[in-house]
């Protein structure tokens, strides 16, 4: 399994309206059957990411789509975006994590 996550930096006048695109991409990524998440720090370290949005996948592949799907049902995904990017300071930083699926070691009592 693996773990994308979308960071973004953004002015603090903007974060509800930020938070509501990411809703709408959380939304959209339940719908296909994804786990997704919008995360909001509790602490921000210097250059740290005001929101952001983690998805799981099952394979790589699965993170072309969600690149390419709009903000919702019918949306256009380049309105979408460009609405989205007025609010960012940069564009966004995005990580890919691969899920360790080792089982954990029993604990000694």
């Amino acid at each position: 399994m693996y773990l994308a996550r979308f960071s973004y930096d953004l002015m603090p006048v903007d974060r509800d309206r930020a938070m509501d695109f990411i809703r709408r991409e959380v939304e959209n990524a339940r719908r296909e059957g994804l786990n997704a998440h919008l995360l909001v720090p509790l602490t921000r370290g210097e250059g740290g990411a005001a929101l952001q949005f983690e998805v799981e996948l099952t394979n790589l592949n699965q993170l072309e789509s969600l690149r390419h799907r709009g903000g919702g049902p019918g949306e256009d995904k380049g309105t979408w975006m460009r609405a989205f990017s007025e609010i960012l300071r940069s564009p966004p930083s995005v990580e890919i994590l691969r899920v360790d699926g080792a089982a954990e070691a029993p604990r000694a009592s």
